[in-house]
């Protein structure tokens, strides 16, 4: 990721279409899992947000399932690493937040039926 310094290369010919970067970096977010949960930490609901730029910015806002959860520290890393992957992505910026604070309805039903809560 570039520092505060360097300014990314946004011309014409280093562009990226975002949209076409999103489905990539949901499956590469999807790769990261909570340790304690055979969940994707995406269908758990713990991304809140994904914004991508056409310089290949990517911004990911986050949670985790309780504040006290034993890897909070790491996951951000986690995802961090996973979007880096992706061809197109210039940069991540991964910022963890507790507001609102998540909650099971945020999972998808794919989520529900791995943990068998339907």
């Amino acid at each position: 990721m570039p520092s505060a310094d360097e300014a990314v290369d946004s011309s014409p010919q280093h562009k990226v279409d975002p949209y076409k970067l999103h489905d990539p970096i949901v499956a590469a977010i999807k790769t990261v899992f909570d340790p304690e949960i055979p969940v994707d930490i995406y269908e758990l609901g713990l991304i809140y947000k994904l914004d991508i730029d056409e310089a290949g910015q990517v911004e990911v806002e986050m949670t985790v399932t309780a504040p006290g959860c034993p890897v909070a520290a790491d996951m951000p890393g986690w995802v961090q690493d996973a979007v880096r992957t992706v061809d197109g992505v210039r940069g991540v910026n991964v910022r963890m937040t507790f507001d609102p604070p998540w909650d099971p309805s945020r999972m998808s039903d794919e989520a529900r039926v791995a943990l068998d809560m339907f």
